[in-house]
């Protein structure tokens, strides 16, 4: 598929047995156009975000911070404790020009690749520079900076996002090489909360999560509360989510625990002792923590991308 291609945002492919749904949801006697009404609307979204670009989306005022490669990996993540940021671009200063992201992924993939008890020193994460675990972590994958340029659509920034199955997208000015912003989900999605009121709702905003079947509702990665955080990372590698219950012995969920949740080890500076369990991992955050959102099978789109548009979390 080529990146300009004519798609909507939403799959909103129907066969034959769907269509007849569609068509009686509309009422008796409904109207060839009515019938139509949720093809012609999934294009609603994409139009709007043809005719945006990345620079509408840049907030007036946020908070960008960049490492050079050469930097010691673990001052790398106090770093981006201290600043409440999750990810940061990296300069590579021999090549002058940005590598990459360093990101919470990697803080825990440094963690469970070489924790090995509380009486060992993790020396990568102690002694290693950025640049150091790039070289050893780049001989498994293929990955490299991928950017958008600020005069290019959001849809093409969208289309970036889902193809490269990423989460953070940094917008980068090709006449500076500055890097401008750093495009996320909920930025876009927040983008289109506030400025797309003046277009048409679709209708499947009105639809309930578990009819249109978003959202996780079977085999959920749940972590015990008498788990160890290494369990809890083991997760994280395994099943790549953002986030896990914690459920104690009746299956109760009595806490989220998420990535980010993890970056904390190294404000705590505990990040050597993974053997504790689930529940002195939670019981010792920081009171500044992250809420949990929640929501309910029988909710419509449109409430639950209210909720977490107004939400000073992120995803």
């Amino acid at each position: 598929m080529e990146p300009h291609a004519e798609v909507p945002l939403f799959d909103m492919e129907l066969d034959e047995d769907e269509r007849g749904d569609v068509l009686v949801a509309t009422g008796v006697g409904a109207t060839r156009a009515e019938a139509a009404a949720p093809e012609r609307d999934a294009f609603i979204y994409m139009n709007f975000m043809k005719h945006h670009s990345c620079y509408d989306a840049i907030p007036t005022s946020s908070k960008l911070v960049i490492f050079d490669t050469s930097l010691q990996v673990k001052k790398a993540f106090f770093a981006l404790v201290a600043n409440g940021v999750r990810a940061a671009p990296l300069w590579d200063n021999k090549r002058k020009c940005f590598v990459g992201m360093l990101t919470i992924t990697d803080f825990i993939n440094i963690l469970h690749r070489y924790y090995k008890s509380p009486l060992v020193q993790i020396y990568e994460l102690e002694e290693h520079k950025i640049e150091t675990w790039r070289e050893i972590y780049l001989q498994y994958s293929t990955n490299s900076l991928i950017s958008i340029a600020p005069e290019a659509s959001l849809f093409d920034a969208i289309y970036s996002l889902l193809k490269n199955k990423i989460h953070r997208l940094p917008v980068i000015d090709p006449a500076s090489g500055n890097v401008l912003h750093i495009l996320t989900h909920k930025r876009i999605l927040k983008f289109l909360h506030i400025f797309g009121s003046s277009i048409p709702k679709p209708w499947f905003l009105q639809k309930q999560i578990c009819q249109l079947a978003i959202g996780t509702f079977k085999e959920i990665a749940t972590v015990p509360e008498w788990a160890s955080v290494y369990d809890a990372l083991s997760i994280f590698v395994e099943r790549r989510v953002s986030a896990l219950p914690v459920v104690n012995e009746q299956g109760k969920v009595v806490a989220l625990y998420s990535r980010f949740d993890v970056i904390n080890l190294a404000a705590q500076k505990n990040y050597n002792n993974l053997n504790m369990t689930m529940k002195e991992a939670i019981s010792c955050r920081a009171c500044w923590m992250e809420g949990v959102l929640k929501c309910y099978p029988h909710e419509t789109l449109e409430t639950i991308i209210d909720r977490i548009a107004k939400a000073e979390t992120f995803f």
